[in-house]
């Protein structure tokens, strides 16, 4: 079955397409930092938890006491890139979750369950050890199984050509664990959760560390040290998701199209630049690398995604239907949005931490 004839006709767009996609790298990559961070942190807080003596007092509760806000952010700035992926490759993602709908239905409850496991840890205070690791590791779990499906659908909605697959299983369960990049694609961004989670730690510890906290500066080392390991983790991670790409897709990051190579190059890079300066334990410089390697490999990932779908579909195709007054009231909500929260952000910030 020619597989272009499984792909529903796609709607008309209120703007070229090019708006769409800048704001879709854009919201992706804020998204990515909250959704590292909160990942990340939590997995360094369960090795904490694991390695603490059932005697020893709580070893994490500044990330317990942030967990469920990081999971909020998360969640909420989520949002808004998975709504300009529907816009221009709404056809797509539509058949991919159709495929898999019991799964991805299913995200609802999971988010649910691990936000208020969430919670539950951050109360656990004073609670054995045992409950403590029991809800973290509940939480943790259930955020892995979400970022599973997550991927699950993106490599489904890239290849229309396991589509067919629902004429066999119709009934919404399908997942396509066939596909060779699906595991080393889920293990390279869950590395990069722990990379940008120690980072994050560390940027803690040096505020704290201008308020003359006690320990702030060992924080700070330690926190760079996860960033600097993992970050090779996610290097050794990253090799063979390459490799496993299609050939035509793989081609075009190794010098067979110069955009493509330019962008992976600089990527690589970011990454190196991350190495060095996480082991010269230089905060800021190693953040602004970190930014840069993930802002570099969203648009590899823009770029691996419209590689993918080249034979059927490419956001230029999509017919526009002026409708300006939309996009301008969403901007500007969008705007008014984001103030808002740095607002919230600093008035929570003024509250002692004894009191949250």
């Amino acid at each position: 079955m020619d597989p272009a004839s499984l792909i529903p006709i796609p709607d008309t767009i209120p703007a070229p397409w090019g708006v769409f996609e800048l704001l879709l790298i854009l919201t992706f990559f804020a998204h990515l930092l909250f959704m590292n961070t909160m990942l990340g942190t939590a997995l360094i807080a369960w090795v904490r938890e694991m390695r603490a003596q059932p005697t020893d007092p709580p070893p994490c509760q500044d990330i317990a006491n942030k967990l469920p806000y990081t999971i909020a952010f998360a969640v909420n700035f989520g949002v808004a890139p998975l709504l300009f992926l529907q816009v221009l490759y709404g056809h797509f993602i539509y058949t991919s979750s159709i495929l898999m709908g019991v799964y991805w239905l299913s995200i609802i409850g999971l988010l649910i369950l691990g936000y208020y496991s969430a919670y539950l840890y951050k109360m656990a205070t004073n609670l054995p050890a045992a409950s403590r690791k029991q809800t973290l590791t509940t939480s943790i779990l259930l955020l892995l199984v979400i970022a599973f499906l997550f991927v699950n659908n993106i490599t489904l909605m890239q290849t229309p050509q396991t589509w067919e697959v629902y004429f066999h299983r119709p009934d919404g369960t399908f997942l396509n664990l066939a596909d060779p990049t699906l595991l080393p694609r889920y293990l390279h961004f869950v590395v990069a959760s722990v990379a940008t989670g120690g980072l994050s730690l560390a940027i803690l510890a040096f505020f704290q560390r201008k308020k003359d906290a006690p320990g702030a500066a060992k924080r700070i080392s330690v926190g760079m040290k996860w960033f600097t390991y993992a970050t090779v983790v996610e290097i050794g991670t990253g090799i063979p998701f390459l490799f496993s790409l299609p050939k035509n897709v793989h081609h075009l990051f190794v010098g067979g199209a110069p955009l493509h190579t330019t962008l992976f190059l600089a990527s690589l890079i970011a990454a190196v630049c991350c190495l060095y300066y996480g082991n010269k334990e230089r905060v800021w410089p190693a953040t602004t690398a970190m930014a840069a390697t993930i802002l570099f490999m969203v648009l590899v990932r823009d770029l691996a995604r419209q590689a993918y779908l080249a034979p059927y579909f490419h956001p230029s195709d999509l017919q526009v239907v002026p409708q300006w007054s939309p996009m301008f009231l969403f901007l500007a909500v969008l705007v008014i949005g984001i103030a808002i929260i740095i607002y919230m952000l600093k008035l929570a910030a003024r509250v002692p931490e004894e009191v949250r």
